[in-house]
């Protein structure tokens, strides 16, 4: 709940229709399902602009309306209109601000790969003791996180937000609106090198969320990793790192990785078992984050190590599935170099008494480094499986590369999109009940549509 005064000074907009003295209940972004007496924030999109429904929002009931500039001065004097030049950074202005209210734990979450699965896995072994509040799916923009943070509530004990970056300064702005006691940066990757230019330029992005890291300043960083393995070893004891892994001497590291039954399994600590639904070796870092946050809760080895093990993945993340008598490892959600590559680990690891075929889509937002990146793609892929389905202009560029690399012309194809690819894969190559099927690509290739009314076999 906030005050009309509050949100002026929350966003230090200008009052350009009067308030009438009432509260407003909560904040709405989207006119349909904007409630009676909460304060709607006109967004403007690549799509729709919020500002084309400020009507319908006040024949709900919207006890206040923040619009942009010229366009709230516009409105009818029916309702409380607060003028902001930016609506989006008003609604991070009025998350950081109602953030404030709460002495709790905050914690943020950002890497190249792996920031939503150890979001979820963090988020499932709190929850055995405490009440907390976490980003809901993906959304870790600047729209999403300020919305999570608006989400905030007495009662809860602890809130983990998560933070996704294409561009120079976003994560800045995000930690400033969170206010994070403790941060987890999973890993440094090749990803949205179009923007970043850089590994250099992507690891300084992910950083720069320390800036605005509160007491008691907790950092876990992921030993493992080449650049933050030397901020770990330069760093001065603020902000106080903790430090996670698996090959490199860390505070919480894990031993003994193995796979069985489609499970990953290792110990950490004084001999301590973990058991995850993956076939996924690189998820033992997620785990490990999840695990190192939750012994600074005070929660047991016991407790966490039974979470963990009951955890399951988010869709489109290395999760094995069914289509007919076939088996698929589902990797959809998302694909760059790094997450290819681990992918392609756990093909190759995984047991199968046929074929092994690998559906690459596209991957995006790899600037001037696309056309190497994808034919180290299919570089690799030619040593790991039997026949390889390329789907999009960049992938074309993996299937030259495994063909040079010695993969058979035969097992080689390409097609334009994932429907196309759909019905390859299912009238053509027709996978059998001892092939294994990997797919892989970028959100926008949507190649989870494969899965939809798989083509008669």
């Amino acid at each position: 709940m906030f005050t009309i005064n509050e949100l002026l000074i929350a966003t230090g907009g200008v009052l350009v229709a009067p308030s009438r003295g009432r509260l407003v209940h909560g904040i709405s972004i989207d006119s349909r399902t904007t409630r009676a007496g909460e304060a709607f924030i006109a967004i403007p999109g690549d799509r729709f602009d919020g500002h084309a429904f400020i009507n319908t929002a006040i024949k709900k009931g919207a006890a206040c309306i923040i619009a942009q500039g010229p366009k709230a001065r516009e409105l009818s004097r029916g309702a409380c209109v607060i003028a902001v030049e930016d609506t989006v950074k008003a609604l991070g202005d009025i998350a950081r601000f109602h953030r404030s209210k709460f002495d709790i734990p905050v914690i943020a979450i950002t890497g190249s790969t792996g920031k939503t699965t150890t979001k979820d896995m963090l988020a499932w072994v709190l929850a055995a003791r405490f009440k907390v509040l976490a980003t809901e799916g993906t959304k870790n923009n600047r729209i999403g996180l300020p919305m999570t943070l608006l989400g905030l509530r007495r009662g809860l004990d602890a809130a983990i937000v998560e933070r996704g970056t294409n561009h120079f300064g976003e994560i800045e702005q995000l930690a400033r609106i969170a206010q994070p006691t403790a941060a987890i940066i999973t890993n440094i990757g090749p990803s949205h090198l179009e923007y970043f230019k850089t590994m250099r330029g992507v690891a300084h992005e992910k950083y720069s969320l320390i800036k605005y890291l509160r007491a008691p300043r907790l950092l876990l960083l992921n030993a493992d990793d080449a650049f933050l393995r030397r901020k770990i070893r330069s760093n001065a004891a603020d902000p106080c790192i903790v430090s996670f892994g698996c090959l490199h001497a860390s505070d919480v590291r894990a031993e003994d990785l193995r796979l069985a039954a489609s499970r990953l399994l290792f110990t950490v600590g004084a001999g301590h078992r973990i058991s995850l639904g993956t076939v996924g070796a690189h998820n033992a870092y997620n785990a490990l984050a999840a695990i190192a946050c939750g012994r600074i809760f005070g929660m047991s080895w016991r407790d966490i190590s039974r979470r963990l093990e009951n955890f399951r993945f988010p869709p489109g993340r290395l999760v094995v599935r069914s289509v007919g008598s076939s088996r698929f490892i589902d990797d959809t959600y998302n694909a760059n170099p790094a997450s290819l590559r681990q992918a392609l680990y756990a093909l190759e690891d995984y047991p199968a008494c046929g074929k092994k075929i690998v559906v690459l889509g596209d991957m995006l937002e790899l600037g001037s480094l696309t056309a190497r990146f994808h034919a180290e793609a299919g570089r690799q892929i030619s040593r790991v499986c039997d026949t390889f389905i390329a789907v999009g202009r960049f992938s074309a560029g993996a299937l030259a590369a495994a063909r040079a690399s010695g993969l058979a012309a035969d097992r080689l194809f390409l097609c334009p999109d994932a429907r196309a690819a759909q019905q390859l894969l299912f009238t053509k190559v027709r996978p059998c009940a001892e092939d294994v099927v990997l797919v892989k690509g970028s959100r926008a290739m949507h190649l989870e549509t494969i899965f939809e009314k798989a083509a008669p076999r």
